[in-house]
């Protein structure tokens, strides 16, 4: 194992690309799981022109470099240049992780759906198993965690989406793992749910998903994916209709972090001082 502290060894590379990308928190993310692991690495953050991905994955690489993270608009493009595929991000259809093979090849993995299970089960305390799910929205942030979700047998997990073609995709793609359906917003009306997992984000642009207040006045968890120094529209609102507990995304972002770094260096760091840290400097 290397150390932090091994001053004879250059640090192992690795790095995030995207597009915007001076946002991203993984810098600090994986400093803070490096710090704590004792592990000599360095992480940065590398922003990718559009029709240059390709080109910047192959220097990364070329020059040595032991892992990638990668973020919007990348992650259907990542999924086509690695040659090997974990099955969550075969179902994905998107990668977020990337890792050289021994052989020269890349393999790719999907850690969004997982960052957000741990989140919703070892974080916040919620129970999946025979509950109903309502996942709001089905591009690819859903797109990545409804695997995950499925696995832990929730009595029904429903996708509602303003296209609704989009959902019924989603539904047949993911047909045979579990019990899973598709309802426009207007369907919805009168149903509870136990969890509600917003997929989109509306909230951060002052908007939100037309669900009917019924969907929430139950509900044991309201989860946003996006996160801030505030709770997010969304979860505002959500609060005013009823829902017991509410939740942003920043633990999952830490979650899928940890399971990346546990992909490179075989080692799971504490995500929850972390998840702290974070949140403090929000």
């Amino acid at each position: 194992m290397s150390s932090l502290f091994d001053f004879d060894k250059a640090p192992d590379e690795y790095a995030v690309m995207g597009n915007p990308i001076a946002h991203s928190k993984s810098p600090q993310i994986h400093a803070l799981f490096a710090e704590q692991t004792r592990q000599n690495i360095r992480y940065r953050a590398i922003q990718v022109d559009p029709g240059g991905f390709a080109q910047a994955v192959g220097n990364f690489f070329a020059s040595d470099g032991k892992g990638l993270n990668i973020t919007v608009p990348f992650k259907q493009e990542a999924w086509q240049l690695a040659n090997e595929l974990s099955e969550r991000a075969r179902l994905a259809g998107a990668v977020n992780t990337l890792k050289p093979t021994a052989d020269g090849g890349l393999f790719g993995d999907n850690t969004d759906g997982i960052g957000l299970v741990r989140d919703l089960v070892e974080n916040l305390g919620i129970s999946l198993a025979n509950r109903t799910l309502l996942l709001v929205g089905a591009g690819g942030a859903a797109r990545g965690v409804i695997a995950p979700l499925l696995e832990h047998q929730p009595r029904q997990l429903t996708l509602v989406n303003r296209t609704m073609d989009r959902a019924h995709e989603l539904v047949q793609q993911f047909a045979g793992i579990g019990k899973l359906d598709a309802k426009s917003f207007a369907a919805l009306e009168g149903g509870q749910f136990d969890v509600v997992i917003n997929a989109t984000s509306a909230s951060l642009q002052g908007d939100l998903p037309p669900l009917p207040s019924s969907t929430m006045v139950h509900a044991q968890l309201v989860y946003d994916m996006m996160y801030g120094r505030e709770p997010t529209l969304f979860l505002q609102w959500a609060r005013q209709q009823g829902a017991a507990k509410v939740s942003d995304g920043l633990g999952m972002l830490v979650e899928q972090a940890a399971e990346s770094f546990f992909i490179w260096r075989n080692i799971k760091p504490d995500t929850a001082p972390v998840i702290q840290r974070l949140r403090s400097s929000l």
